[in-house]
């Protein structure tokens, strides 16, 4: 993740749409990210949601695989941890169409300083 995300000032794509991003190094692959990815990806353009879903390396958490980063122009930037299908789905009801953090899967939300 790079040093504006992890501050918060992370900004979504320059066209306006959300960003999501998937933990896909090694340990969040052996943990599962591949079926995450694919369940965002499919569900999110089945649904027609204007998302940018994108893998990306480590970030150094682990032991909390597998990671997704959510960044909405609305929203703070967060990282959820230890996601599944189920939760994959969760976080696309939830955050992206309803604009809800879901609290108790965040961790990391980054505070402006």
């Amino acid at each position: 993740m790079n040093k504006s995300a992890k501050e918060g000032r992370g900004h979504p794509a320059d066209d306006g749409r959300g960003v999501i991003k998937v933990g896909m190094s090694s340990c969040g692959i052996a943990a599962g990210a591949g079926e995450v990815f694919e369940a965002l990806t499919k569900e999110a353009k089945g649904r027609g949601l204007n998302l940018e879903i994108k893998k990306c390396g480590c970030v150094g958490s682990c032991y909390a695989e597998p990671l997704v980063e959510v960044r909405l122009p609305c929203l703070p930037t967060v990282l959820y941890s230890r996601v599944n299908k189920e939760i994959a789905l969760r976080i696309l009801d939830e955050h992206i169409v309803n604009k809800r953090l879901l609290n108790d899967l965040i961790i990391d939300l980054p505070m402006k300083r």
